[in-house]
């Protein structure tokens, strides 16, 4: 099936107005739906999901003169909750408030810094089922309004707004307001939403104006509020290109602007040259695609110690068939079955690795993805610690399509696979039906 995309701009008379659209702290905001009297605190979200029952049982435990026999998680005191304070443990940091962010807490941060920064934050476990549910809602409201609508994770997307009404409202102001409205309503969480010509700027004006903001750009206002952004504010300017540009001296998207585009070309490629010139000056024509493909399908995890092939062989070997059957439970919700099998590893000095292989068939079955991934193990040093393990199924096509049953779609292992020639070394440490 083709995807839908909002209309090029050629064919299009009016005025092209894109919607970057971020859900605020969302994972945070979706936990204080549960436990409002934390809001205005600084809350991280981080670690495992606690049942409410034993929430509640440790309540009655904690405070036994009391009667909580009609308790709701709302009427939980707020000094019952945990602190980060002399959190020990390699969790991460999946958000944090913004009285959080106030102490330099943010995304992706270890726990163990974070509980240095703020050592009073709240730390509350992730409710993965919650996230993915309150994410299909506000999705599905914004749908309704504006049916163009580009799916870009759990808690952003990108909005067509140019032929909906009020789209062309003060600069797209008007519709932003609805879809704000609406997604409160319907949700009880705010957004922050950009309005731009395109989306390269749209993602950029989502962050000038958060919580519960709407910024509106237009290509006049490029050298007063994109060009003094540091370079790392583009989509598409990693660390390590940031790293690069800084030492020639370009810390700005307008020092960027002032570099002629064969230059850029010279230093940093022809292809990636061209685009940060393209960038710099705002220009960015992709279309709002409102069905895309997935390349692959992943799941990973990080251990809360390190672990060794051998000594925690029965360990590591029950995650990594909980993993692959994920990995194979996601696939076959979705409807899609692949041909290309791989694992990542990171060892305790934080190197990491990968290893994938390719079958004859397409599968969506975890046995076969087990067993395939396993094999991929035996071409990686195991003599070191892991403190991360991930499972990952590519070259995906949707399950029933005439190029998944060409191949022969079955869950028969692939004659195909390189390295199958038994190793002694690896045979027997992860994997007992290998033996």
């Amino acid at each position: 099936m083709l995807p839908r995309v909002s209309p090029p701009l050629s064919e299009n008379p009016l005025p092209r107005r894109i919607a970057h659209l971020d859900m605020d702290a969302f994972f945070a905001s979706v936990e204080l739906l549960r436990y409002p009297q934390l809001k205005g605190l600084p809350v991280v979200i981080g670690g495992g999901r606690r049942k409410e029952d034993d929430v509640l049982a440790g309540l009655r435990e904690a405070y036994p003169d009391q009667d909580w026999s009609a308790a709701t998680l709302d009427m939980i005191p707020v000094d019952f909750f945990p602190r980060l304070a002399g959190y020990t443990g390699r969790g991460v940091a999946t958000t944090a408030t913004y009285a959080a962010r106030q102490f330099g807490v943010g995304s992706a941060m270890g726990l163990m810094k974070a509980a240095k920064l703020c050592p009073q934050a709240i730390l509350l476990p992730v409710d993965f089922d919650e996230v993915r549910r309150i994410s299909r809602l506000f999705k599905s409201t914004i749908t309704e309004i504006a049916p163009v609508m580009e799916d870009r994770g759990i808690d952003e997307v990108y909005i067509d707004f140019t032929e909906v009404p009020g789209g062309q409202r003060e600069g797209g102001r008007v519709l932003a307001r609805l879809i704000q409205k609406c997604i409160f309503e319907a949700t009880g969480l705010t957004c922050s939403i950009g309005v731009a010509p395109n989306k390269l700027i749209a993602k950029m004006a989502s962050e000038f104006h958060k919580p519960n903001g709407i910024s509106i750009v237009t290509m006049d206002d490029l050298q007063t509020l994109i060009w003094p952004l540091p370079c790392r504010k583009v989509n598409g300017v990693g660390p390590k290109a940031d790293e690069k540009l800084q030492k020639q001296g370009i810390v700005t998207v307008g020092d960027l602007a002032a570099k002629e585009r064969g230059w850029l070309m010279q230093h940093f490629g022809k292809s990636y040259g061209a685009w940060l010139h393209e960038v710099s000056w705002g220009r960015d024509e992709r279309p709002v695609v409102t069905e895309s493909e997935p390349v692959s399908m992943s799941r990973e995890t990080t251990f809360e110690r390190d672990l060794h092939a051998v000594r925690d062989r029965a360990e590591l070997g029950a995650v990594f068939t909980r993993l692959c059957e994920q990995v194979a439970a996601d696939l076959q919700r979705k409807g899609y079955v692949g041909k290309t099998i791989g694992i990542k590893l990171r060892y305790d000095n934080f190197q990491s690795v990968t290893r994938d292989t390719t079958i004859e068939q397409f599968t969506a079955d975890a046995a076969t993805i087990r067993r395939e991934a396993g094999l991929c193990l035996k071409r990686v040093d195991l003599t070191r610690r892991l403190r991360l393990l991930g499972v990952r199924v590519g070259k995906l096509v949707k399950a029933g399509t005439d190029e998944a049953l060409t191949s022969d779609y079955s869950d028969s292992p692939s004659a195909n696979c390189k390295d199958r020639t038994p190793d002694d070394h690896h045979t027997h440490l992860l994997f007992p039906e290998l033996d």
